[in-house]
């Protein structure tokens, strides 16, 4: 009866061992795979974060630079219309006839005139591409795209200079062309009233614009120096 008892015992412990191994790898089992689930789903949420910053850096980027081509296009428009108001302005001036005098300061007028909103949609335009510019770098914390973003500020910063400074400048030539008059005793140009100061002020200007210019194309040079429309489009 003790060695049936025995084995018996013996026989019921190493099912209970049995069971308890069992028992515990399906615990281990389930504590490992609620493991890998919650790290599986931090870690797609870290990745959805991280693509989700990428395409808004790429969309922003994209925004801004389609903003600022625009600003340029009107900008060159605005140029246009200038050098031309500028061209018949001195044509005006060195006239030796009334007529051609008068035809020249009517296109010199008409251009002054068709200049302004080119630049006034240019300074707009300049502006809102450095908010976007600038929105950009909140997507981002690698040092090469936060540096060219900041000279693409900078850029867009001196690109509305220019835009306001030639916008007045318009201003000042027009009003410089209005006040032009030919006096036939003489067979010469000359101004209907003082424009001494008006004169001044187109001269200042013009060389505050020339000051910009240079500012305005070393951060174009330097934008060109990156290899970072290549990683970007």
């Amino acid at each position: 009866m003790a060695r049936e008892f025995n084995k018996n015992m013996f026989i019921m412990l190493m099912a209970i061992m049995i069971g308890v191994v069992i028992i515990t790898f399906f615990v281990a089992d389930i504590v490992n795979r609620t493991k890998i689930d919650t790290l599986t789903a931090e870690h797609n949420v870290e990745i959805t974060s991280i693509k989700g910053k990428s395409e808004n850096f790429t969309s922003n980027f994209l925004r801004s630079s389609v903003i600022l081509d625009q600003a340029r296009e009107y900008r060159a428009f605005g140029n246009y219309h200038f050098d031309l108001g500028f061209l018949w302005f001195k044509s005006a001036l060195s006239a030796k006839n009334s007529s051609n005098m008068n035809i020249y300061k009517i296109r010199g007028i008409e251009n002054c005139t068709n200049a302004m909103p080119e630049y006034q949609n240019s300074y707009l335009n300049f502006g809102e591409a450095k908010k976007y510019f600038n929105y950009t770098k909140s997507f981002t914390t690698y040092t090469k795209y936060l540096d060219i973003l900041d000279i693409y500020v900078k850029l867009t910063n001196s690109g509305a200079k220019l835009t306001m400074l030639r916008y007045n400048a318009s201003i000042y030539l027009k009003y410089l062309t209005e006040n032009l008059t030919f006096d036939s005793s003489t067979n010469n140009v000359n101004y209907l009233m003082n424009v001494t100061g008006l004169l001044f002020l187109f001269d200042e200007t013009m060389g505050a614009y020339e000051e910009e210019l240079g500012l305005y194309e070393e951060y174009q040079e330097e934008i060109d120096e990156y290899e970072f429309f290549d990683e970007i489009r």
